[in-house]
């Protein structure tokens, strides 16, 4: 079977991803899932090898289509974009942040041309960009308008649960503004398109109460009786099939034990901590509306072990597999 062919992004260079990157390849059922190759820069990826005591040879390669996939070894772009002599790890540094900006947009231009099949990216860091002056904030928006997309839709896949949101980072106040009946009736109608995308037949939703119990018929608020109900009511009523308002207790491990095949919910903090309880680790997030596949691993790049062999490299071996399982369908 055809593999996948993945661009990894190396991440902030002062910040974990380097690491995590060089520690995946050493992992065979990584290699097995698709065909990897990172962007990033030759010295820094040189001393993530040296830190994780990392045995694998490096190919330098400008095209896709000289990298060797037949062992273990590490197929590098290099951009050649980081200034060693200054270079810190764990620090904010603007070039650092230019650089990482840097490894998303030529990524992000191999994967519109073609040339690879998905991106499965390393943590970036918002204050670094920021030094840069990089008019992003993070990853999802530099795809939004890198690829022309409109609000891209964020997946979390841990296991078998899988977590669409309704409103990503909004104080809860403000979130709820966001929860209309129309609005949950077109997040209803995209997952269950992205689910099918991704190659799942016939998808089963739910989508997650807002208040204890739903509301229990408007004894703790009337949010699920005036907007989220009819929202969901239009889109059954439409032919797809989705349950709820489901209590929020316990529609995530209902979805993780095969009752649902993805919950939608409402806002940041309820889908993230079901994701992060389950297996903090294997947590990934999977970015729909794109024209490409983008898998990424759900956490920072934790300037505070950065350059001292402590990260664990479990969620960029999960992100890597995951954009292999499911890219070559996306694309179809």
């Amino acid at each position: 079977m055809t593999k996948a062919i993945i661009a990894v992004p190396m991440g902030d260079p002062a910040g974990i991803g380097p690491e995590i990157t060089v520690k995946s390849f050493l992992n065979s059922e990584v290699l097995e899932a698709a065909n990897s190759i990172v962007v990033g820069d030759k010295e820094i990826i040189d001393k993530a090898l040296e830190i994780t005591g990392t045995d694998l040879p490096v190919n330098v390669i400008k095209e896709v289509e000289e990298a060797d996939f037949s062992g273990k070894a590490i197929n590098l772009i290099d951009l050649n974009n980081v200034d060693t002599e200054t270079f810190q790890f764990g620090e904010v540094q603007k070039q650092c942040g230019k650089a990482a900006f840097e490894y998303i947009e030529y990524a992000i231009k191999l994967a519109m041309d073609g040339k690879v099949d998905a991106l499965a990216t390393t943590p970036i860091n918002k204050e670094s960009l920021k030094a840069a002056e990089v008019p992003f904030i993070g990853h999802t928006e530099m795809l939004e308008e890198l690829t022309n997309s409109h609000d891209p839709l964020t997946m979390f896949q841990v296991k078998s649960l899988r977590i669409f949101f309704l409103t990503r980072h909004l104080s809860v106040k403000d979130a709820i503004d966001q929860m209309t009946a129309e609005r949950v009736h077109d997040y209803i109608k995209r997952s269950y398109d992205a689910l099918i995308k991704l190659g799942v037949e016939a998808p089963k939703l739910a989508v997650a109460g807002l208040n204890p119990h739903s509301g229990e018929g408007g004894l703790f608020g009337n949010e699920e009786i005036d907007e989220i109900t009819p929202g969901i009511k239009r889109a059954q009523a439409d032919g797809y099939e989705v349950a709820g308002p489901v209590p929020a207790d316990s529609v995530f491990f209902q979805a993780l034990n095969g009752r649902y095949d993805a919950v939608i919910s409402l806002y940041h903090d309820q889908g993230h901590i079901a994701a992060k309880m389950t297996d903090f680790h294997k947590t990934i997030s999977i970015t729909n509306g794109l024209p490409f596949l983008r898998s990424s691993v759900d956490h920072g790049t934790a300037f505070d072990i950065a350059g001292q062999n402590i990260a664990s490299s479990e969620s960029m071996e999960e992100c890597i597999k995951l954009a292999g399982e499911y890219a070559l369908t996306f694309r179809k």
